[in-house]
């Protein structure tokens, strides 16, 4: 048997509950404007759920370092030490400023690949380009953001105006949405959370072409499993800002940072899996809800193999 069944089989499942729980854990602060109190819930039921599945686990993208408990650290190992070796790549509350605003888009997400096949990617800035399956092996990072557009276009078959490119709203990205709209294209803005828009360029539903931008690094290695998954493409750069965050990649293995990396080198296995679970309304999921009961709904995405699973469960005894 593969090691890609051996994941599968033995531990989707039980990462969708880690999600689940996490998600579970912070609902009690939405909207109440308190980020770090929502993350520490939302780490704690992870660290305690993900420590019961029968796997050697470590964390590769997570929360800060060792010293900086309690978050989900780089290099924290999880699991009861029996099972599948594997890389784990966490945030058990994306966008955290939205959860506790009570807006759109917040999420528990996380990403499994065999060990030593996700990118240990320092916590710093990444440029990114993400399409679907449609337009894969029509991207280059290396290229003017309008070429990139043609290209994209010529994969859909569609007309440059009918073309509809997400970019995060920041100052810093004034420049790339004001090259889409000169190209014709149209520009979709969001607050935060990128994984979702990368994710989106695959589902045809949500009608996004494309997703551009600079954002966290973590996120783009969760965002690349996801599309691995799905047959779409992403490729990154890493942009260390000074010295010390060049020492950081170097230190990790990165002796390159400036290197153009395509998806293949982020992600190095097909043996990988996406798990997300709403926690506020999304562009994907809905959010977590409590029943006149008092049990929990839950929605959840799955990405496996190509195939997208949405799950839905209820269940009033969760810890």
């Amino acid at each position: 048997m593969q090691m890609k069944n051996t994941i599968i089989d033995t531990l989707v499942m039980d990462f969708l509950a880690v999600s689940q729980q996490a998600a579970v854990a912070s609902y009690p602060w939405i909207g109440r404007g308190n980020k770090m109190e929502a993350d520490e819930a939302g780490t704690g039921a992870m660290r305690k759920r993900m420590n019961l599945i029968d796997m050697c686990g470590v964390v590769v993208i997570g929360e800060g370092e060792m010293d900086e408990a309690p978050m989900l650290y780089i290099n924290e190992k999880l699991g009861t030490g029996k099972g599948p070796l594997v890389d784990i790549a966490v945030d058990p509350v994306e966008g955290t400023t939205l959860m506790a605003k009570g807006q759109e888009n917040s999420l528990s997400v996380l990403a499994v690949a065999t060990s030593g096949s996700l990118l240990h990617a320092p916590d710093m800035y990444m440029k990114k380009i993400a399409v679907g399956p449609k337009a894969k092996g029509c991207i280059n990072i290396d290229l003017p953001l309008t070429e990139n557009i043609k290209s994209v276009a010529n994969a859909l078959e569609k007309d440059i105006k009918e073309l509809t490119i997400m970019i995060q709203d920041r100052p810093r990205h004034e420049e790339l949405i004001n090259e889409v709209i000169k190209s014709g294209a149209k520009v979709r803005l969001f607050s935060d959370v990128d994984i979702t828009g990368a994710i989106a360029t695959a589902i045809d539903d949500l009608n996004v072409d494309m997703l551009v931008g600079t954002g966290g690094a973590p996120e783009g290695v969760i965002a690349a499993t996801a599309l691995k998954c799905l047959g779409g493409d992403f490729q990154a750069r890493l942009l260390p800002q000074n010295e010390e965050e060049m020492k950081r990649c170097i230190s990790m293995g990165i002796t390159h940072p400036e290197k153009a990396l395509k998806i293949d080198e982020i992600v190095k296995t097909d043996d990988c899996f996406f798990v997300a679970t709403g926690i506020t309304d999304g562009m994907l999921l809905r959010g977590v809800q409590k029943n006149a009961t008092g049990a929990m709904l839950t929605h959840s995405l799955v990405i496996v193999g190509g195939e997208i699973k949405n799950s839905q469960f209820i269940d009033a005894n969760f810890f």
